[in-house]
């Protein structure tokens, strides 16, 4: 089973990376953006079978190692 996770910094943490795309669209004539905020994004093909066993295994992964959760947070976004 695949599962697709983002991981993005919380709102409250400054995203330098995000402002300089932001300020870069800007500059090529996308000035209708008001925030654009950069993450990361993961498929785990797992063995598992069952869904919820699955995406329960690959939100402990996330709490353990993908994601540091002082800073940032996940959101499983699919499975297949």
């Amino acid at each position: 089973m695949k599962i697709s996770v983002v991981i993005t910094l919380k709102k409250d943490v400054l995203d330098p990376q995000g402002k300089v795309i932001h300020q870069t669209l800007d500059s090529m004539g996308f000035q209708d953006i008001n925030e654009v905020r950069q993450g990361k994004y993961f498929e785990i093909d797992t063995k598992e079978n069952d869904k919820k066993k699955a995406e329960a295994k690959v939100e402990e992964m996330c709490k353990k190692l993908l994601t540091n959760l002082v800073i940032e947070d996940f959101k499983i976004i699919g499975s297949q």
